[in-house]
Order: structure tokens, then sequence, then C-alpha cells
């Protein structure tokens, strides 16, 4: 997956949430305006071009005040963003919010 066509489809609000990214970002406590915005400044730190459910990747973002928050993108069949999950990147599983525990 490409950043740059992930922002445009943030831009344009080409994009949906899937029913468990919402349920964890609602945990998170995680507002939808700094999901977009961690979208739109973000990197991808980790690519899944091999994932089974098709190509998908992690994007590394910042919300406001710039705490970390994790998205797992990938792609509709109709070439729509679908965000697969969002979180705050925290322990056990990562050391970072750039490294995770192995």
């Amino acid at each position: 997956m490409d950043i740059e066509w992930i922002r445009q489809q943030v831009r344009s609000g080409n994009y949906e949430f899937s029913g468990h990214a919402d349920d964890e970002r609602q945990a998170e406590r995680v507002p939808i305006a700094d999901v977009e915005e961690a979208l739109l400044n973000g990197e991808i730190l980790e690519d899944y071009p091999n994932d089974p459910r098709g190509p998908s990747c992690l994007v590394l973002g910042h919300g406001s005040p710039g705490y970390p928050i994790h998205v797992v993108c990938g792609q509709t069949p109709s070439r729509k963003l679908r965000l697969i999950t969002v979180y705050v990147p925290s322990q056990p599983k990562w050391v970072d919010e750039r490294t995770r525990r192995r």
C-alpha cells in the first residue's frame, strides 16, 4: 500500500471503519479526527502485501496532543480505504510506538 493513496482517500472521505476498528477506536477513546490526523501525517510502519485477506499495512501516526496511534489499513473491492483496526500501541505487545515486542 502507498501512504499517498491512503492520504488521498482520507482527504476525500473515501474510507470506512470495519466494525472491529470502530469498536477498538471507541474502547481506546480515540476520536475519529485523531484517526484522520494520524493517517494524514503518519507513515507506513509495516507492510503486509501477502495478507490472505488482501494487501494491508500498519500506519503509525499521532493524534492530538501527540499520542501515538496505529491504524491497520486495507482496501475494499471498490477501492475504498478500509480501516481494519485502530489502537494506541502499548505494552506488552509494543516496547514503544515503533518496536513490536518479540
